[in-house]
């Protein structure tokens, strides 16, 4: 039964009920155990098949080509922010950060003020009436760079990136923490890719790394082990004591994925999902998208009341309706609903329902 509340926060997020029951009749009692969840060994034979299902499902969902390392991780996208140039930039090295949004710019500011040469790219603009656009033009590649980065969907503007620069041959490293598993994507196309569980897999405290095996090898001698690619690889992602509840959770949630139809049929809900929200804030005069309409993140959707006085009172009413989580990330302000997989399209008739009613209150 779905909750008395609509989760619109941008992460960790709502995931789907299915996912939520198995995981509750787990949680004291796994596989007959006698043992929960979140108690038995990341040594044991049960927890071993949860593992390497996960990986296998993953690997399915993606179609991740065999020469690419898939590593479960412990921390988030901040840690990886550290962990990309520690495992690919070399001590004289450069690499190219295009950046389009927050997170972008956070992950160029690790690799600049500790790491090495790291060159700035500013690919996202304001137009004359203050529409943000992608410009992918300014994605170029320097000379001897040893991988570029991009954030192919930026939570906090609510910005996406559909296409992909041409890095002639550089490793193009993208994080996709929250954009992963909505759309199908050509894995061959990147040397790695990074994403936290909190928005489309699981719960917050792991990240998963999809690398290509030629990128292994390469770690600063100061790389923590922890954060050495090759390191994680070696030990099957068990060098520690991983997070195995957030690895469990990614097992169900892959297991559910596939029963849906995969990344194809979740693209094709997300469509539909975002589709209807902007559709409806383009129609009014009270709701504000600044994004232009090709580079709206279908999972994130950033607005502004025209009024934003009535900022106050629309978060208020709102969460007393039940619809959480709509206020905007603090560096930007405004509003933001996110969509991510787990969300059913009722709970987005439901938002534009609240929009509409709202708007008319106060016209």
């Amino acid at each position: 039964m779905m909750s008395k509340v609509w989760n619109y926060y941008a992460g960790p997020c709502m995931l789907p009920d299915e996912v939520m029951d198995e995981a509750q009749r787990d949680f004291r009692n796994f596989a007959n155990t006698g043992m929960g969840l979140v108690e038995i060994s990341h040594r044991s034979a049960e927890f071993d098949k949860v593992a390497k299902d996960a990986e296998a499902l993953l690997r399915e969902l993606l179609n991740v080509p065999s020469n690419y390392k898939i590593i479960f991780e412990q921390g988030g996208g901040r840690g990886q922010f550290a962990a990309i140039p520690m495992n690919l930039l070399s001590e004289n090295g450069t690499a190219d950060y295009f950046v389009t949004g927050h997170w972008s710019r956070c992950a160029y500011k690790e690799c600049a003020e500790k790491y090495g040469n790291a060159v700035l790219h500013e690919c996202s603009y304001q137009d004359e009436s203050g529409v943000w656009h992608v410009d992918y033009s300014k994605m170029t590649v320097s000379e001897n760079s040893e991988y570029c980065y991009i954030c192919l969907n930026e939570t906090v503007n609510g910005i996406e990136s559909f296409t992909l620069p041409d890095t002639k041959g550089v490793p193009l490293i993208a994080d996709m923490s929250s954009d992963i598993m909505t759309r199908p994507i050509d894995v061959s196309k990147f040397g790695a890719i990074i994403f936290g569980l909190q928005k489309n897999v699981g719960p917050s405290g792991m990240t998963i790394t999809i690398v290509r095996e030629d990128l292994l090898g390469k770690a600063r001698k100061y790389c923590p082990s922890i954060l050495d690619w090759s390191v994680l690889s070696k030990f099957d992602s068990m060098y520690n004591t991983p997070c195995t509840f957030a690895w469990y959770m990614a097992y169900l949630n892959f297991k559910w994925i596939k029963n849906l139809g995969g990344v194809e049929e979740l693209e094709r809900r997300n469509i539909k999902k975002s589709k209807m929200l902007y559709d409806y804030i383009d129609s009014s005069d009270f709701y504000i998208s600044k994004i232009a309409a090709n580079d709206r993140s279908r999972v994130n959707c950033v607005f502004t009341l025209k009024d934003e006085s009535l900022n106050d009172e629309f978060l208020k009413l709102s969460k007393a309706k039940g619809l959480i989580g709509l206020k905007g990330h603090k560096v930007l302000g405004g509003m933001r609903a996110s969509i991510y997989n787990a969300m059913p399209i009722e709970g987005v008739q439901i938002l534009v329902d609240f929009l509409k009613e709202f708007a008319a209150s106060h016209s």
